[in-house]
């Protein structure tokens, strides 16, 4: 089942490559989003009904991508109905005045069509409507079933032409599933794509989980399980579906994350009375504690390039976010603001970091620069927990409860304004958002 279930895994599953008569100008084209921290409206982009004999499958794909745009809140898709043509032939070049009645200021083209060895081949074109040049073209070779996938993959191609940076739509997000009622909560790990759809659980609820992380390749998850009613540190490989727990630790374990090359896990453990933070090298198994403050250090997030820590200390009195080098030298404070702070997480671009912060009775994620200058709220609730970035570190999905209320996971951009629920089989929290599925990253 697991070998099935992951197949997104798989980057040979799908191929991608440039369709060579479709060739790009785009050293000439005057389109592009700039993003900024400001206020801007989404760009009005028409993404046409794809041509094809596989109907069914080119909606789904054309759906996925019209939803993945809307959400990340730059772009606006014109409702179809508007469109004086509803399926451009993508063999040729579009009539560009049909697109600039209706003020769209881009367009996708594309087509599916079922190979003879029964693949799927999904072609795809974006134009720049009043430059009326093309500005990518790309085609797909996969499996039907993968068909959500290739949309995602389209969606990023388009998200990165015209911003300049990488999309984050082909990822997925593991979490906590929850259900039962209050006092006895089942908590399970569950994985999803990062718009809430293919939902799957990992684990089967006997023990309660928490903290899970993906690993840079998204090939492994670390968590927390209370297995034998002892929390310790655990890592589920997502290919055999093997749990394997962290040995050699004579305290209780918890809010583990890998490192950037994947060869270590930081975490913290409690033992003593005392609550400090650990290295683990995962080939050699060799342990080196970080800190050894009387207070409690915890939930520790390596910078990207993997020569700082932020982590979360009540050292000096309240909970507060401190940063140190990955050897455990230079450790200081770099939150100053009122109010506490917890849950640090370094932006996979490495200027900014992601935190919880608690004022007034309020809980809301905010973020900082590294050196804690430039604090910027960008949510406030009941309580907003658990932030963790896309792997473009454009976006922060995190956890949300009411008083007494379901838990459930949002998301928002860094200028605060596109926050959006991400819908969920059930309740759910802990979200950690996994690197590119194509390649190396950091969540």
């Amino acid at each position: 089942m697991l070998k099935s279930a992951f197949r997104f895994l798989r980057a040979a599953m799908i191929s991608a490559a440039a369709v060579a008569a479709f060739s790009a100008a785009a050293a000439q084209d005057p389109l592009r989003i700039v993003v900024t921290q400001g206020n801007m409206e989404p760009l009005p982009i028409a993404i046409a009904d794809f041509g094809g004999a596989e109907g069914g499958v080119s909606s789904e794909i054309v759906g996925v991508v019209r939803a993945d745009l809307d959400r990340s809140g730059l772009f606006r898709s014109l409702d179809p109905m508007s469109f004086v043509t509803r399926s451009p032939d993508i063999g040729a070049p579009p009539r560009f005045a049909d697109w600039r009645v209706i003020n769209a200021k881009a367009l996708v083209t594309g087509r599916t069509t079922l190979e003879p060895d029964g693949r799927l081949r999904v072609e795809f074109r974006l134009w720049d409507i009043f430059a009326e040049q093309q500005m990518v073209g790309l085609q797909f070779f996969t499996t039907p079933e993968n068909a959500r996938r290739v949309g995602h993959m389209i969606a990023d191609a388009i998200y990165e032409r015209l911003t300049g940076e990488k999309g984050y739509f082909d990822t997925r997000v593991v979490y906590v599933a929850e259900s039962g009622p209050k006092t006895r909560k089942v908590k399970r790990l569950a994985i999803m794509d990062q718009d809430g759809a293919n939902a799957q659980f990992l684990t089967d609820g006997r023990d309660l989980v928490l903290t899970p992380r993906f690993s840079p390749t998204a090939q492994a998850i670390s968590f927390m399980s209370y297995q034998g009613e002892r929390p310790r540190v655990y890592i589920f490989d997502l290919e055999t579906g093997r749990e394997e727990v962290l040995q050699g630790f004579n305290g209780m374990t918890f809010s583990p994350r890998f490192s950037p090359d994947g060869n270590s896990i930081v975490l913290s453990m409690a033992r003593d009375g005392n609550t400090d933070i650990y290295l683990v090298d995962l080939r050699t198994r060799a342990t080196r504690r970080l800190t050894s403050d009387p207070g409690i250090d915890t939930s520790p997030s390596f910078s990207p390039d993997g020569t700082q820590i932020a982590f979360e200390s009540d050292r000096g009195g309240s909970q507060q976010v401190y940063v140190m080098a990955a050897d455990g030298s230079n450790q200081r404070r770099i939150s100053f603001g009122d109010g506490r702070y917890a849950t640090p997480v370094w932006s996979p671009r490495g200027d900014l970091i992601a935190f919880t912060k608690m004022l007034r009775g309020t809980f809301g994620i905010g973020v900082m620069r590294t050196d804690g200058s430039g604090e910027r709220r960008l949510t406030e609730s009941f309580l907003d927990e658990s932030p963790t970035w896309a792997p473009n570190g454009r976006v922060i999905m995190f956890a949300r409860s009411g008083a007494g209320g379901p838990s459930s996971i949002w998301s928002v951009d860094l200028t605060g304004q596109n926050l959006r629920r991400v819908p969920t089989p059930g309740e759910a929290s802990d979200p950690a958002w996994s690197p590119d599925l194509d390649g190396p990253g950091i969540n």
